[in-house]
């Protein structure tokens, strides 16, 4: 079980940079006050699957193929803060959009230091071993339609309520899909970031000249 004690202001302010807002003492004060409800509201959960080598079901396009180049073992994951944090946004959203965009930076901040957890436990566990980055349906050229099979294979709708519609988005949607990979041996280090990501055309980042930090 992964619990969230607080959350990484620093990040949450990047998110909040990259949306236009600027930062005063109300600011401050609201994110305070945001953050208090993410860490409340919040419900981590997350699934693994190891899967010995070869994995070609999952292999779709050059970009995973070369993330799991001389892998082993491939780890799948997922990751969520549950739905109650959608609903909290949504009805912020309606009263409140400054606070809607705080608790919405939170929350991304929240989803993604419970995946950093599980590279922790992971990392722990293949002591010795070396682990790839996380590589998500819809980077590059790796099809986001992998999203449902990668619920289907770690069977998430039932153990964690995490499901997809039609366009392949998470629902809840402060949620991740994975997958990592394992070596014996030194793994080469791969193009990260915005040329790979699928979110290059429309990055609220990019647009101001900076970067989600990926």
């Amino acid at each position: 079980m992964i619990t969230l004690d607080r959350l990484n202001r620093k990040e949450a302010i990047r998110y909040l940079g990259g949306a236009g807002i600027s930062l005063n003492y109300r600011m401050d004060v609201l994110m305070d006050e945001c953050e208090k409800e993410i860490l409340k509201t919040a419900e981590p959960r997350f699934l693994y699957l190891e899967r010995k080598a070869p994995f070609d079901d999952i292999l779709l396009g050059n970009d995973i193929k070369k993330h799991l180049e001389g892998c082993h073992t491939a780890v799948m994951m997922c990751a969520t803060i549950g739905s109650e944090i959608d609903k909290l946004i949504r009805i912020s959203q309606i009263s409140d959009m400054a606070r809607a965009v705080v608790l919405d930076s939170f929350a991304s901040v929240a989803v993604e230091q419970v995946c950093q957890k599980v590279d922790e436990i992971l990392a722990e566990k293949y002591s010795g071993k070396y682990m790839t980055f996380r590589f998500s349906p819809g980077y590059g050229d790796y099809p986001i339609e992998m999203q449902k099979e990668y619920l289907r294979i770690l069977d998430a709708p039932r153990k964690i309520g995490l499901t997809t519609g039609d366009s392949c988005l998470l629902v809840p949607s402060k949620s991740v899909t994975a997958v990592l990979g394992i070596s014996d041996n030194p793994i080469e280090r791969r193009k990260r970031g915005c040329a790979i990501c699928s979110m290059k055309g429309k990055c609220r980042f990019r647009r101001n000249g900076e970067h989600c930090g990926v």
